[in-house]
């Protein structure tokens, strides 16, 4: 159960990735999505993956009240296996009653003796709501905080909850006290050749994702522009990816406040086909956030993609650079002080940039996505036997 492209949900670009690895475990008979609905003019993106089959069911949408009902009654006809539910808080609506109601989804499927697990890359004792746009007045955050304690508990009803950051299961562990939750990998999206050394003299920075929360690009730009005017090098910046569905029209804006900088470009959405031209054209990855939800996808997609970091060290995007061998040049928050001397590194070592982003390549390249695949079958196995499974893991311990 999970966003999928060309939805442009959040973490669609993880499941289109998990699928793929997925789809390569012959042990499986067939892998079925529950998916977003798609509007009336878009098309299924064409599957060009070998492997077992996939059956993509859109049967959900965006804040809607009745995605429980719809999810488990679709559930209920399949009769599957096992669910595997990919999520954050923020998976079924960005308003809090759909959102909630739909997150009781794994527990209910539980009840109906199917074996649920469910991949939560974020926690509410670790987002900032006002950053996440979900806060208000103190009443409302107060009552949001709350809300979300209650829907973590009925997240942990299900059978394993897996997690990215071991500080998750610490928490789990202590305020709920949990005893399924277990520390997941979150796996390496691709493995591309090494990377070489940028052929062009142009020193081109990327920020990719969902923008107008916590990721947000005004002090880049600034810091661009000045970096810029104080260096011969040809440069770029590309802005590349859409709004947060909490920040509607916030790139517009920005777009609109900054059209005078020269060599800013937006891209808007990126097809998942476009990704990997698209990090491979850069020089380094920049990391705007203000705050943190959980693990970094753009973070593992830069590392597969052997490109440099420039990122804040803050919260859950700290831990993954220390537990998982990522590095980076690192910058204060919102600071344009501190973000101009980061970008100024990079534009003035192009041996630097190459020699970070192969420690990356390094790290990303430590555990790939397939076997984070495996991780999951092996403990679906042990919630329900499947004949004859046998996964790439299990040979390996015999």
């Amino acid at each position: 159960m999970t966003t999928f492209p060309p939805s442009m949900g959040t973490l669609n670009e993880y499941a289109w990735h998990f699928v793929r690895a997925f789809q390569q475990k012959h042990e499986l008979a067939e892998l079925i999505l529950l998916a977003d609905q798609l509007p009336p003019d878009q098309a299924e993106l064409s599957n060009q993956c070998d492997g077992i089959p996939v059956r993509i069911v859109r049967c959900w949408a965006f804040n809607r009240w009745d995605t429980p009902y719809r999810l488990l009654r679709v559930i209920e006809s399949l009769n599957p296996d096992a669910v595997l539910f990919n999520l954050q808080f923020a998976t079924f609506g960005n308003r809090r009653i759909p959102a909630a109601l739909a997150l009781l989804t794994p527990a209910l499927v539980r009840q109906k003796a199917i074996p649920s697990v469910v991949l939560l890359h974020n926690i509410m004792e670790t987002v900032d709501l006002n950053q996440a746009g979900f806060a208000g007045n103190r009443v409302v955050t107060w009552l949001t905080k709350m809300a979300g304690r209650i829907i973590t508990r009925q997240l942990l009803r299900a059978d394993l909850v897996a997690v990215t950051i071991p500080r998750y299961v610490d928490i789990l562990e202590q305020v709920y006290g949990a005893t399924n939750v277990l520390l997941a990998p979150h796996g390496a999206f691709e493995t591309p050749p090494p990377p070489m050394p940028p052929t062009s003299d142009c020193c081109r920075f990327l920020a990719f994702g969902k923008f107008g929360t916590y990721k947000k690009v005004e002090t880049l730009i600034e810091a661009f522009a000045q970096v810029q005017s104080n260096h011969d090098r040809p440069m770029e910046l590309v802005i590349a990816g859409s709004d947060s569905p909490n920040a509607a029209g916030y790139l517009a804006t920005v777009q609109q406040q900054y059209q005078q900088i020269p060599n800013v470009r937006f891209t808007g959405y990126v097809p998942e086909d476009a990704v990997a031209d698209l990090f491979q054209s850069a020089t380094a990855v920049v990391f705007p956030y203000t705050s943190t939800t959980g693990s970094s996808g753009v973070l593992h997609q830069a590392g597969s993609y052997g490109r440099a970091a420039i990122l804040p060290n803050l919260g859950d995007l700290a831990d993954v650079v220390e537990e998982e061998g990522f590095t980076g040049v690192f910058f204060e928050p919102e600071n344009v002080t501190s973000l101009v001397q980061a970008l100024a590194y990079i534009v003035r070592d192009p041996a630097a940039s190459h020699r970070l982003g192969l420690q990356n390549y390094a790290a990303a390249c430590g555990l790939p996505i397939s076997d984070v695949a495996d991780w999951y079958l092996l403990h679906i196995h042990t919630l329900r036997p499947l004949p004859a499974i046998k996964t790439h893991l299990q040979q390996e311990l015999l």
